[in-house]
């Protein structure tokens, strides 16, 4: 029998690289698409600032990985970052017009990719891994 570990990894793998040929359309990585998917959904939910600590925690990267993303897509113009209203020592991460609402879309790419890797397990069964999987990462995020 296959470890689990080695069964998440390959799962990881093949999503990340269909996860990465949509991205590339767009002249991104799937990371960095994930980051930009971020940054739109809380802005959609009314977020009024989003700093980059809010992201390194939500995404789970470290600080200097996420800088690296932040300024690769504010140089391909996804976002731009300026000074906060609330902390002056702070800067805020904001969508572009190029990428404003961006996440509905990045949510249609990944059930796509998502029904795509599940195949023939029936609309129940893709279920019950998603509940699983949140259950897990609930347990992750308590530890």
């Amino acid at each position: 029998m296959m470890p689990f570990g080695l069964k998440i990894a390959i799962i990881n793998r093949a999503f990340r690289k269909k996860l990465d040929e949509k991205a590339q359309k767009m002249g991104l990585t799937s990371v960095q698409l994930r980051v930009l998917g971020s940054i739109s959904h809380l802005e959609a939910a009314g977020e009024t600032e989003i700093h980059q600590n809010d992201l390194e925690q939500l995404e789970h990267i470290t600080h200097p990985a996420m800088t690296k993303h932040i300024q690769q897509l504010e140089k391909k113009g996804f976002v731009q970052c300026v000074s906060s209203e609330r902390d002056r020592r702070y800067k805020k991460i904001i969508c572009t017009e190029k990428s404003s609402g961006i996440y509905r879309m990045i949510l249609a790419h990944d059930q796509e990719v998502f029904e795509e890797l599940c195949g023939t397990l029936t609309k129940e069964q893709q279920q019950t891994l998603n509940q699983i999987a949140d259950l897990i990462l609930k347990n992750i995020d308590s530890n």
